[in-house]
Formats: structure tokens, sequence, C-alpha cells
């Protein structure tokens, strides 16, 4: 029988992680004549001002604010405003750069976003037919076409179930069956230890505890020249809820890629030894 080949999961959050602020700063929230500052202070207030969920109170804003500007908030006009969307340094280039290393190691690397923004936009990116399924928020349209309500609103614990669906190898994101029956590790498509998680802040702690309490490996990326980002950075490092803090640097020369290299080859060498103990005992 052909030897099924180990699956590494690279898991990311988009906001801050992969691109260098919120995706609704690259241009909706300039077509709604507001600052950054803003548009997330008005989300905030009807947040905490009405006990509403943050992502769901987003939403709504982004929904009002395009209706009172009378900007048809289409999956057209989302794209669109993905594709100006600025991505840190080496990010266009990463995914051929450690697909080809995974390669070399035998293994097969898949990549998934997994994110509290919005599908739509990231779409619109230069990096959207990287990832094999896009977890995000989406909007509901209206026979115009007209974003009319959230569809999907994907918060800092609803990004987990996002988790076990790739564990398992559920690409559908309504699916509320398939991801709650019970498999064994050895026949999940990528088990916890062979994912890596990265994310930027906060918002992604459930799931860098998530991972890294099952043998998987979590990165905490941030931007030296912020010091609120390299804060919780070190902070997350210290908590010990992340194995590793790089600066967001997807080149060759970074530090993520060095990383992430290292942990490939644990993988690969962790997977192989496990193949020749279970081979070991049948004889």
């Amino acid at each position: 029988m052909k030897r099924k080949k180990t699956i590494i999961a690279l898991i990311y959050d988009f906001d801050g992680t992969l691109s260098t602020a919120n995706m609704q700063e690259f241009g909706f929230i300039q077509a709604i004549g507001k600052s950054p500052s803003e548009f997330w202070s008005m989300c905030n207030n009807i947040a905490d001002g009405q006990e509403m969920n943050h992502v769901l109170a987003y939403m709504k804003c982004m929904l009002d604010e395009a209706k009172k500007c009378d900007i048809p908030l289409t999956k057209d006009s989302l794209v669109g405003f993905g594709r100006d969307v600025e991505l840190y340094n080496g990010v266009r280039e990463w995914f051929a750069l450690i697909n080809e290393y995974g390669k070399k190691k035998g293994v097969i690397i898949e990549h998934y976003i997994n994110s509290s923004g919005i599908t739509e936009i990231i779409d619109g990116t230069p990096i959207a037919r990287e990832f094999k399924k896009i977890f995000a928020c989406s909007f509901l349209y209206d026979a115009s076409g007209i974003a009319s309500w959230p569809a999907v609103a994907v918060d800092y614990t609803a990004k987990t179930q996002f988790l076990f669906k790739i564990t398992k190898g559920i690409l559908d994101i309504t699916d509320s069956k398939l991801v709650n029956d019970s498999r064994k590790d050895e026949d999940k498509p990528i088990p916890f230890p062979n994912m890596i998680y990265f994310g930027d802040g906060q918002t992604d702690v459930p799931c860098m505890k998530i991972v890294k309490m099952f043998g998987g490996n979590a990165i905490a990326v941030y931007q030296k020249q912020n010091e609120k980002m390299s804060r919780t950075a070190r902070e997350l490092l210290k908590q010990d809820r992340v194995n590793f803090i790089c600066n967001a640097d997807y080149s060759a020369d970074g530090e993520i890629y060095k990383v992430v290299c290292t942990i490939i080859d644990k993988i690969a060498a962790e997977n192989e030894y496990d193949r020749l103990r279970r081979s070991n005992s049948k004889r």
C-alpha cells in the first residue's frame, strides 16, 4: 500500500498577521469618509453600549455607513477593496517558498485563513488563491446583490471551531455535524501536532492555546517598529501561549522562514519515527 504523505497545515489570522493593518482600512473606510480611528471607535461604542458582539458591530457599521454614503456594498466592491490591502514583506512569495521546502522534505503544505475579517475582501487580495480554505466573516446578499445582513460572524472564540474542522478535513463553513464526530488522531488528515498557527494578538489566544496544547506550534507575529505589537508578542511568549514570536517578515531571509522550516523538519522527522515504530511493532 502506498504510504500516505504527511500534511502540514499553516493556519493564518489575516489582519496584522499577513497584512499591515485591518483590511477595512485599505479603501472601505476612506470611501465612507472616515478615518480608521473614527470608524473603529464607532464600532466599539455600539458594541459596548449595546452589549453586542464586536464582530457583528463592525459588520453592522459597514452596512449602515455604506448605505448612508450610497455605496453599493456588493461582492465585487468588497473584492475590489481587497486589491489594495497592504501585505507584509515577503508574503506574496512566501507560499511558493515554503511549499517548495515542504516538497523537499517529503510533506504537503496546506494553507488556511482563520480570520474575523471579511471573506470577500480577502478574496480580492493577490494571495487568495494560495489558501485551501478561507474561514472568515461574510455577508448575506439580497436579490440585487447588495449586502444586507451578516451571514457568518467569526469572533475570537468562534475561530476555534475551524481548527477542529481543519484537523478532520472539513471545508464546509456551515457544517455542525461532522465536526463533532469522534475520530482517532491517526484517522485525521491533519492532526494537531501537524498544525502551525500564525496570529498577532489577544484575539488569536484561544486558537494559539488549543494548537499548542494539542502538540502543534503557535507563532505570534509582530512589527518591530510597533511597540504595542512587540509588547503583546513578548507577553504571549512569557505566558506560554505561543512557541515562537517573529518579526513580520516572510522573506527567505526572515525569522519566520527559518522557524517554520525548523518546525517542518521536526514534524517530518517525528512522523517518520512514528511510521517506523508502528511498522516495527507488527513484526
